[in-house]
């Protein structure tokens, strides 16, 4: 027994040492995982079938891993565009909300983050239930931790009733909250887009405004929490690029108008059309000859999406360079909505730019971009959105009186 027991033992440290020696094995820190470590996370290509990873060039980093197991890829699994994570700050609020729409179409999955000062719910309704979006309430002035392939940044105040209601944070957003989307697109390879604005020329003193102009902005007035606190945004974004090499790409947005704008937030196309609707006087601030141009929403959102994907940092006048006096605009909302409506002149706000036009010659040659829509073909689109909200709380004000 004891002779048997020896042999089987003999036998089996014979077998073990020919397996040790048979079978590769890692070098000593260097053990073998299945998937690439989440910093490395890139798109993976291979070549035959050696299973030899190489990172394609230009590849943003990508939350999912991509191994070729079992030999080849298919041809049109290979070819087929792939669905980013992105992250939109503001992603609520009037632009980022139509923002949020195009890019789910094209298949990428959304995560909004918006602390709903004026970002709505309802601007992102109809897409409840939908997987690819995530909806997360929080304030960009507090860090935030998640994994994306690019940050739209577009969360802030953007018009007076609402940046002069809170200046402080006002410019804490535009200060702390752009450090800390800096800090997260540095965290995680992210590519990050800031949303700046015209207001960064001040009231100007060269017609049109070309991205090389820089300004004659007041810094201690009562506009300076968004207009300085948007120009150290664009400090902060270009400081990170060049000193810690991150992805950036900066917009300067001109009036913007469209479906989802907040009803009363005192920036002039919105004011016009709520008391047209409402028949109440359009209010004209200071003799109404400064002039202002005014672009469609889905012709600012196609100028965002091609400055993220495209080759050039910015930044980029994103705006419509047809150009309105204030009383030639009201004019036009008279056209449209009611040729009765009065005109009441006030006196004018502190620091009211005189004059804003675009050069968008940078755009149209490096994005190949252009507004497409007028604002007499987009102002009916607008309209009909603004009729159905007003008349829409009428009947439930209404319906709530009758109920008492």
């Amino acid at each position: 027994m004891l002779l048997q027991r020896t042999l089987f033992l003999l036998i089996g440290i014979t077998i073990s040492a020919l397996l040790f020696h048979a079978v590769p094995t890692s070098s000593p820190g260097t053990a073998e995982l299945p998937f690439p470590p989440r910093r490395a996370a890139y798109e993976m290509e291979t070549s035959g079938d050696t299973g030899n990873f190489r990172m394609p060039r230009n590849v943003i980093p990508h939350r999912h891993y991509h191994t070729n197991i079992g030999g080849k890829v298919p041809l049109g699994v290979m070819n087929k565009r792939k669905g980013l994570r992105i992250v939109v700050t503001g992603g609520a609020g009037f632009v980022g909300s139509h923002l949020v729409d195009r890019l789910i179409a094209r298949g990428d999955s959304v995560i909004v983050v918006d602390n709903f000062f004026t970002g709505r719910k309802e601007n992102l309704a109809h897409h409840f239930g939908n997987p690819r979006l995530e909806l997360i309430r929080h304030d960009v002035v507090q860090p935030i931790l998640l994994e994306v392939d690019q940050i739209y940044h577009l969360a802030c105040p953007a018009s007076p009733v609402h940046y002069k209601f809170n200046p402080v944070k006002t410019i804490k957003t535009n200060v702390v909250g752009t450090l800390n989307m800096l800090g997260l697109a540095k965290r995680v390879g992210a590519r990050f887009l800031l949303t700046s604005t015209s207001e960064v020329y001040g009231d100007p003193l060269q017609h049109p405004q070309a991205e090389t102009y820089w300004g004659n902005v007041n810094p201690i007035g009562v506009r300076s929490c968004y207009d300085e606190g948007k120009r150290t945004a664009e400090t902060l974004t270009m400081d990170y690029h060049r000193g810690l090499g991150i992805e950036v790409r900066i917009a300067r947005i001109f009036n913007t108008y469209g479906p989802r704008m907040c009803l009363d937030d005192g920036r002039v196309v919105s004011n016009f059309v709520a008391q047209a609707l409402r028949k109440e006087p359009l209010t004209v601030y200071g003799d109404g000859k400064q002039t202002r141009s005014f672009q469609y929403v889905s012709d600012l959102v196609e100028g965002l999406i091609r400055l993220m994907e495209g080759e050039h940092v910015g930044p980029f006048n994103l705006g419509n360079p047809g150009e309105f006096t204030m009383l030639e605009l009201a004019q036009v909302v008279q056209e449209v909505i009611d040729p009765n409506a009065k005109i009441e002149f006030r006196p004018n706000t502190a620091d009211d730019p005189h004059m804003r036009k675009p050069d968008i010659s940078k755009a149209k040659e490096l994005l190949g971009w252009e507004p497409t829509i007028s604002l007499r073909q987009g102002l009916p689109l607008m309209i009909s959105d603004f009729r159905q909200r007003i008349f829409g709380e009428l009947r439930d004000v209404s319906a709530a009186s009758s109920s008492q």
